[in-house]
């Protein structure tokens, strides 16, 4: 269960504010006395309350070994919920945000034999700063696994850090492919993909017809080796039409009536009761909630097979009718 009371909240200066591409932003955040800031590790993320009022999710781009500062990029969605709008325009070198301490859902397999990470658009951000991570390896004297970086944007003015993963130090770790908005001009992922490789690690992260397209090339590769960081991707057709169903919280004994085009969330939250979320699509797990009765579907991308006996994230997942007992 992830609720705001027991989240630990950073109130961190902006440092600095950069463009690294059209309509995306970096930010470089701090304490506001310079001082040193929880770990992290490659691939890890923050949430950040915008100055819109809403709650947003950013993967850490620096290498973890750099403990006195932040890095986020935000790309600018003037068709969104405004919270990156609120960040691109609204938040000026100086200004002070709370962030939440470093989580990690998309953590770097050091077992591998090698990584090919895959990205689109502003997917790049977690993956980058895991290259990061691995150039700071070999820069203290480690040898970690090789890497290939394939990077598809519409064009080179939306490509984040062109100038960084065009050059000459990233050699032939980096296919950049841009389609100018042509899906002739696709890049053909499946000579990639055909072969499974023994030991390699596929990380991707980007738009959803990318998530998904890499999804269906990938089913006769080892179901342990595939990461994705959806960064709110779902899919609805999938699942079942939405129907009524109440919600009992365990602790309070109070029922709540969930609408059919309302979500679980939506409805915990018009009832006064605070549970924390961020992405608010299923892939960021921060409305994880224990659940102990009920016909669930889930909708989500991050439970395991495992953790789906009691566990929901009630943004995006419910019941299939009845009653849904939350150990709230």
């Amino acid at each position: 269960m992830a609720q705001e009371s027991t989240r630990e909240w950073l109130p961190l200066m902006v440092q600095r504010r950069a463009a690294v591409a059209r309509d995306i932003i970096e930010f470089t955040l701090v304490r506001a006395n310079a001082g040193e800031l929880p770990l992290f590790e490659s691939g890890a993320h923050v949430l950040v309350h915008t100055p819109a009022g809403s709650t947003r999710k950013y993967s850490l781009i620096n290498p973890p070994n750099e403990r006195r500062h932040y890095v986020i990029a935000v790309r600018r969605d003037a068709n969104g919920r405004g919270g990156s709008v609120s960040m691109a325009d609204g938040l000026a070198s100086g200004a002070v945000i709370e962030t939440s301490v470093p989580e990690n859902a998309f953590p770097l397999e050091r077992s591998a034999r090698r990584y090919l990470f895959i990205a689109g658009g502003i997917g790049i951000t977690p993956i980058l700063g895991m290259i990061r991570h691995l150039q700071m390896r070999t820069a203290e004297g480690e040898n970690p696994p090789p890497f290939q970086l394939i990077y598809l944007t519409r064009s080179g003015a939306d490509t984040a850090y062109l100038e960084e993963l065009a050059s000459q130090s990233m050699g032939e770790h980096v296919s950049l492919h841009h389609d100018h908005g042509n899906p002739v001009e696709a890049f053909d992922l499946w000579p990639v993909l055909e072969r499974p490789a023994a030991g390699t690690h596929i990380y991707c992260c980007g738009p959803r017809g990318l998530m998904d397209a890499v999804r269906d090339m990938t089913g006769h590769w080892p179901a342990t080796g595939i990461h994705f960081e959806s960064f709110g991707v779902g899919d609805a057709a999938m699942f079942e039409a939405n129907r009524p169903f109440a919600i009992h919280l365990a602790r309070s004994g109070k029922t709540i009536e969930v609408d059919a085009d309302q979500t679980a969330l939506e409805a915990l939250q018009a009832s006064g009761c605070r549970v924390m979320s961020s992405c608010e699509a299923g892939s960021c797990g921060t409305c994880r909630t224990t659940y102990l009765s009920g016909d669930v579907e889930h909708r989500d991308l991050v439970l395991g097979e495992g953790e789906k006996a009691d566990q929901i994230m009630v943004c995006v997942s419910r019941a299939r009718g009845g009653v849904l007992e939350l150990d709230l």
